[in-house]
């Protein structure tokens, strides 16, 4: 058979429909999941509520459903009581709509095929086991909202909603001082100040307390796919230790990323000890060679991050009040090694010595 080129054409459309059509019943299961589990933990509060039933009448649930249907998974005794902590957490909230506290087919709209426009709560966006994790944290509704907008923007897995949640990325994101709004257009000011966080967690690493720059820049590079999560969606790595030819001189960045959400390079200072005035005027310089030497004409202004072990918030501000280049500075933090395990770790020139007995 003759494949021509029409027909990869339609068979590249087919896959895709395909594709397109598995997702779209995954999140309607999700979605009348969801409801489900919001009907069966408000008939359990209400019937409580009526009857003053205590909990034991949900152990009594579990046992009875597992009875009646025994190839049904999702109906234990834990699962039941997350289901009447989810109703309860959100029924008197603005996430559901309807008097009542029923969860209506309302809230965002979302554009589907042939111009229709399909209603979706934003409670059934999400799995289930997410939000177990989200109400399992203790949040607030607030802060609840927050992650499960995040997780529909990122497209999260479970784990690493787990290990958002567990580093607290509400308390973070959007912290770092910056001068985005005096430097950057809107929305991108908006943007630029939601992305930084303040501080970053490199938990992924575990190094000694005087660790040099190159060294943390070679860890953060090696585990480079932890570290573009931690930094945020949109940041694509382009190089570590960049080559900039100025005049005659060649001048090195520490890390260089694009933004793929921002359209904009974004230079990164590594600063191991504190934030030092003379820093900003630093990263000033570097953003004006990246705007004159790589920046294009579709690009937006490139942006500077500097990453400090600490810093004094006065001395930040003072050192941003006249820079006329977007700059943001966070601090950052990893694990370090125990006192005990630093001392028995061989020197470098211990090392060197073991090497050339094995020469």
């Amino acid at each position: 058979m003759d494949l021509d080129n029409d027909y990869k054409i339609w068979i590249t459309s087919l896959k895709d429909k395909i594709r397109s059509a598995q997702l779209k019943a995954a999140m309607s299961i999700n979605e009348q999941l969801i409801r489900l589990y919001w009907d069966i933990g408000e008939g359990i509060a209400k019937k409580q509520q009526e009857h003053n039933w205590g909990s034991k009448v949900v152990e009594q649930m579990a046992k009875d459903l597992k009875r009646e249907l025994p190839d049904t998974n999702g109906f234990s005794r834990t699962n039941l009581f997350a289901m009447r902590k989810f109703y309860m957490f959100y029924k008197d909230t603005e996430l559901v709509h309807q008097a009542g506290g029923q969860l209506e087919d309302r809230g965002k709209l979302v554009h589907q095929s042939g111009g229709q426009l399909a209603k979706k709560n934003i409670l059934c966006q999400i799995p289930w086991r997410h939000h177990v994790a989200i109400m399992g944290g203790g949040n607030s509704v607030v802060e609840a909202q927050f992650y499960i907008q995040q997780t529909i923007q990122n497209n999260w897995s479970r784990s690493v909603l787990e290990m958002q949640l567990a580093s607290k990325l509400i308390e973070r994101q959007g912290k770092a001082i910056n001068n985005f709004e005096f430097t950057l257009p809107k929305p991108q000011s908006d943007l630029a100040q939601e992305t930084l966080k303040d501080p970053y967690k490199f938990d992924f690493l575990t190094l000694e307390g005087d660790v040099q720059e190159l060294e943390l820049e070679k860890q953060l590079t090696d585990n480079i796919t932890k570290f573009l999560l931690e930094l945020g969606k949109g940041f694509a790595f382009i190089g570590r230790q960049y080559p900039l030819q100025i005049g005659i001189k060649e001048r090195r960045i520490d890390l260089l990323f694009y933004h793929t959400r921002m359209h904009c390079y974004v230079v990164i200072d590594l600063k191991m000890g504190e934030f030092e005035p003379e820093f900003a005027g630093k990263m000033n310089y570097y953003l004006s060679a990246v705007d004159d030497l790589l920046k294009t004409e579709i690009d937006q202004p490139s942006i500077g991050i500097i990453l400090c072990k600490s810093k004094e918030a006065l001395d930040v501000e003072y050192a941003l009040r006249d820079i006329k280049k977007p700059l943001g500075i966070s601090e950052f933090t990893f694990n370090e090694l125990p006192e005990e395990v630093r001392n028995n770790l061989p020197t470098v020139a211990e090392l060197e010595y073991e090497l050339k007995k094995l020469q």
